[in-house]
C-alpha cells in the first residue's frame, strides 16, 4: 500500500510539474509576443489564399541576361504557361511515385502532417542531423509560391498556416496539379511537363515508370540531383522511389527490377545544348544571389561533418537562388564578350577538327575547354566547355563543372612562386639530379647544376620536388585554398601534389584564376562573369565588388612572371608567342598524356585551356606544348590584334634587407621625409629624397652608376639612406 501511494504521489507531482511548465509556457507565449507574431502571420496566410485562384500558380516574370556590350545572352523564362498540364493530363504513374516519396499520407491529411513533423523532429534529435522531412506536398507548395526557403520559426509557422488554408480551398487532385506544374527540375525547368520535354524531348504522356521517377528524383535537391551534372545521383534517388512504391503496394516486384535495370539515356533539345555562355552566367548569377542574400563561401574545412554541413546548407541556398532566376524578372549584366567567346570556342572547334571519334551519346571523345579573363577587372571574358557539334546531347561544362590532373601548370601555383617568397631568386642555382624514391623527369634526362629559371623553363620534376619538400605539404596546399581551389581533399597533403597528383583536379576557371593573381602582383580576384543584378524596376539586387585577396608576395608574383616568360622563349613551350606582345606561361601533361594544358597570359589577358578525354585515357601525341598551347596561341593572337605591346611589370629591387614598397615605412620615419618609390623607375623617389650610400654588383661594392662592360642579366643591389631635413 506504501508503495503504491508513493507511486500515486509521484504521479501527481509529475502532473503539477508538467501543468506549471504548460501555464509557464502559455503565459511567456502571450507575454513575450509569440500569440500576437502567430495571429498576425495567420491572418496574412489566409488573405494570401484567399486572393489567389488557378493562375496564381501559372504566373512568371521573365529574366534576361545581357554580355558587356549590352547584347541578349539569354532569356531566362521557366515557360509555365507553354508547357502546363492539367491533372487528367499527369501519367498515374507520377502520381503514385510522387506522393510515395514525398507524402504518404497526402490524401488523409488537411495540409499538415504533424505525425510526420514529430518523427522528423526525433530523428533529428537522435541523429544529432536533419535525415527526414516533415513538409507535406501542399507545404512545398506554400512554400514555393507564396515563401522562400528562410529558416525561421515565423516562415515555417506561416507555412502551416498557408497549407492549411490551402486544403480548405482547393482539392487534393488540384494540389497535385499546382505542385507538378510548379516545382523545379534544374536548368530552367518549372513543372514535370518542361522537364519531360527538356531532359527526354518527349511529352510527359509518353514516359514510362523509369523515367517519370527519374524526373520525380530532381526536386528534392535540384543541384545534387541534376541528371546533366549528376546523373549517378539522380538514378540513385529514382531507385529508392521505386522501392518506395513497392513497399506502398503500388507497384510489383516484377515490375520494380524492371524500371531499375532500365539505362536512362537524356535527349535534350538541340536549341539548348553546349550553350557554355549561358550556363556559367547561370551559375555565376545564382552564386551572386547567394551573397546578397548573405550567404557565406567556403573551401576550407576542419571536420567532415563541417563540411558536410556547408555542403547541405548550400546546396538549398543554391537551389533557392537558382529557381528565383527563372522566375523573378532579373537583369543580369555580365563581363561576356560574345565575340571573344566565338573566337574561342572557333579556335577549340579547328585545333581538334581531326578527332571525329564520338562517345556513346554521340558526343565528341577528345574534348577541350577554356577560359580567358580580362586581367584589369579580372572578370571572366569567354568560357567554353567543350566543342560544338550538331548532335541532340546533354551539356557539361568542363571549364567549371569538371576537375582533372594539372601535371605541370600547377608549379608555379603551388612551388616556385612560394620558393621565391623564401627567397630563392631566378638566378639560383639548384642541382638537377636523380633523388632516390623521387620522380623522374621526363625523358629521363638530368642536367645537374641549373637555375631556377631553366628548371622552370624546362619542367624539371626533379627541382620542384625538392622545393616542395621545403616548402611542405601543408603550407602548399594552403596557397591554392586561398586561390579558391574548391576540391582539395586530405589525400592532397603529399609529395605527389607538386607535380599535380590531385585526387579530384582542378578546373580550367580554378587555373586561370590562379595564373591571373601571377600578374595581378600576387592578388587573386574572383573569376565570375556578374557585374550588376537588377530586379524589373532596376533596383540593383547585387553588384560587383572584385575583392583583392593577397596570395603572393608581390615581388615573388613579378619574378614568377619573368620567369614563365623564358617557358615560351627557351622551355618546353618555345616557339609559342604572340609576335612583339610580351606572354608568359606554363605547359602541363599528365601521366601517359591523358590531359594537356597550356595556362598563359599577357598584360591583357589571362587564358586556361585543357585537351583530354572526359574519361581519362591517353591520347597520342597530347603534351601541354601541343593542341592546348596551338589553340592558347590562336585564340590570344586573336584577341591581341590592334594593341599595344605592353612590358611585364618588372621585379621589385631590394634595399638593403627590406623588400621595396610602393609606399616604404621604415621605421622612425614618416612617408613625407623618405618618399614614395617610383615604380617604373625604383632608384629615384617621388616626395622625399635620399642619398646612396652603396652599390654592389654581384656581391662586389661598384661605384654610384657604374655597370661593368661583361655584364648580362644584370641585377644590382642599391642601399640607400634617407635625407632627413632638419
Amino acid at each position: 500500500m506504501k508503495s503504491r501511494d508513493k507511486k500515486i504521489l509521484r504521479l501527481i507531482k509529475l502532473q503539477i510539474i508538467l501543468l506549471l511548465i504548460l501555464i509557464t509556457g502559455v503565459t511567456y507565449y502571450y507575454v513575450s509576443g509569440y500569440a500576437s507574431q502567430v495571429s498576425e502571420l495567420k491572418t496574412e496566410a489566409s488573405l494570401l489564399v484567399r486572393k489567389s485562384n488557378e493562375n496564381t500558380f501559372r504566373q512568371i516574370e521573365t529574366s534576361e541576361a545581357y554580355d558587356k556590350n549590352g547584347n541578349t545572352i539569354s532569356v531566362l523564362k521557366g515557360e509555365k504557361d507553354v508547357y502546363y498540364i492539367s491533372y487528367e493530363e499527369i501519367p498515374e504513374d507520377a502520381i503514385s511515385a510522387l506522393v510515395s516519396i514525398e507524402d504518404k499520407n497526402f490524401f488523409e491529411h488537411g495540409g499538415v502532417d504533424y505525425k510526420a513533423i514529430i518523427r522528423a523532429a526525433y530523428v533529428m534529435f537522435k541523429d544529432k542531423q536533419m535525415t527526414q522531412g516533415g513538409s507535406t506536398i501542399t507545404m512545398q507548395l506554400a512554400r514555393t509560391i507564396f515563401l522562400n526557403n528562410e529558416k525561421t520559426w515565423q516562415r515555417k509557422v506561416e507555412e502551416i498556416f498557408i497549407a492549411t488554408e490551402l486544403e480548405k480551398k482547393y482539392s487534393k487532385e488540384q494540389i497535385l496539379e499546382f505542385y507538378l506544374n510548379n516545382v523545379y527540375f534544374a536548368n530552367g525547368y518549372y513543372g514535370l511537363e518542361a522537364a519531360a520535354k527538356g531532359y527526354f524531348s518527349e511529352d510527359v504522356s509518353k514516359l514510362d515508370l523509369a523515367q517519370l521517377c527519374y524526373l520525380l528524383a530532381i526536386p528534392n535537391s535540384p543541384t545534387y540531383y541534376d541528371p546533366v551534372v549528376n546523373p549517378n545521383n539522380t538514378k540513385s534517388r529514382a531507385d529508392r522511389i521505386i522501392d518506395a512504391m513497392v513497399n506502398d503496394g503500388k507497384l510489383s516486384e516484377k515490375a520494380a527490377k524492371k524500371a531499375k535495370a532500365e539505362e536512362i539515356v537524356l535527349s535534350r533539345p538541340d536549341s539548348i545544348k553546349n550553350n557554355y555562355v549561358e550556363t556559367y552566367v547561370y551559375y555565376c548569377a545564382t552564386k551572386a544571389l547567394m551573397a546578397a542574400n548573405g550567404f557565406e563561401f567556403k573551401n576550407d574545412f576542419k571536420k567532415d561533418s563541417e563540411k558536410s554541413t556547408y555542403e547541405k546548407s548550400y546546396e538549398e541556398a543554391y537551389d533557392e537562388c537558382n529557381k528565383s532566376l527563372f522566375t523573378s524578372g532579373y537583369r543580369i549584366y555580365t563581363s561576356i564578350d560574345l565575340n571573344m567567346q566565338s573566337k574561342l570556342q572557333e579556335s577549340i572547334d579547328k585545333k581538334l577538327e581531326n578527332f571525329t571519334d564520338v562517345n556513346e551519346e554521340g558526343i565528341y571523345a577528345l574534348q577541350s575547354a577554356g577560359v580567358c579573363i580580362d586581367n584589369e577587372t579580372g572578370m571572366v571574358n569567354a568560357i567554353v566547355g567543350g566543342r560544338s557539334q550538331d548532335v541532340t546531347g546533354y551539356t557539361l561544362n568542363r571549364a567549371y563543372q569538371s576537375f582533372r590532373q594539372p601535371g605541370s601548370a600547377i608549379k608555379p601555383l603551388l612551388v616556385y612562386t612560394p620558393a621565391l617568397e623564401m627567397g630563392y631568386t631566378p638566378d639560383t642555382m639548384v642541382m638537377d639530379e636523380k633523388i632516390e624514391d623521387g620522380p623522374e623527369n621526363a625523358g629521363g634526362k638530368y642536367s645537374g647544376e641549373i637555375t631556377l629559371r631553366t628548371a622552370v623553363a624546362t619542367s624539371k620534376n626533379t627541382i620542384a620536388w625538392q622545393l616542395y619538400s621545403e616548402i611542405t605539404p601543408d603550407k602548399g596546399m594552403e596557397y591554392l585554398k586561398t586561390l579558391g581551389f574548391s576540391r582539395i581533399e586530405k589525400a592532397d597533403y603529399g609529395m605527389a601534389a607538386c607535380l599535380g597528383g590531385l585526387t579530384v583536379g582542378v578546373s580550367p576557371l580554378e587555373m586561370a584564376k590562379g595564373y591571373a593573381a601571377l600578374y595581378n602582383d600576387g592578388y587573386m580576384r574572383d573569376a565570375t562573369c556578374i557585374q550588376k543584378i537588377t530586379d524589373t524596376e532596376g533596383k540593383v539586387i547585387f553588384e560587383a565588388n572584385q575583392e583583392n585577396v593577397k596570395v603572393y608576395e608581390e615581388n615573388a608574383a613579378r619574378n614568377m612572371t619573368d620567369m614563365l616568360q623564358s617557358v615560351l622563349t627557351d622551355g618546353t613551350a618555345r616557339g609559342v608567342s604572340l609576335g612583339e606582345m610580351p606572354a608568359a606561361g606554363k605547359t602541363g601533361t599528365t601521366n601517359d598524356n591523358r590531359d594537356g594544358w597550356f595556362v598563359g597570359y599577357s598584360k591583357y589577358y589571362t587564358t586556361s585551356i585543357w585537351v583530354g578525354y572526359d574519361q581519362p585515357k591517353s591520347v597520342p601525341g597530347l603534351t601541354g606544348s601541343s593542341y592546348p598551347a596551338a589553340i592558347w596561341q590562336d585564340f590570344m593572337t586573336i584577341i591581341h590584334e590592334g594593341k599595344v605591346a605592353a612590358e611585364f611589370k618588372k621585379p621589385v629591387e631590394f634595399i638593403g634587407t627590406e623588400e621595396q614598397q610602393e609606399d616604404p615605412d621604415l621605421e622612425g620615419l614618416d612617408e613625407e621625409s623618405y618618399g614614395q618609390f617610383d615604380e617604373e623607375n625604383p632608384e629615384e623617389r617621388v616626395g622625399g629624397s635620399y642619398q646612396i650610400v652603396t652599390q654592389t654588383f654581384d656581391g662586389t661594392e661598384i661605384p654610384e652608376g657604374a655597370i661593368p662592360d661583361n655584364a648580362t642579366d644584370v641585377q644590382i643591389t642599391t642601399t640607400v639612406e634617407p635625407v632627413v631635413e632638419e
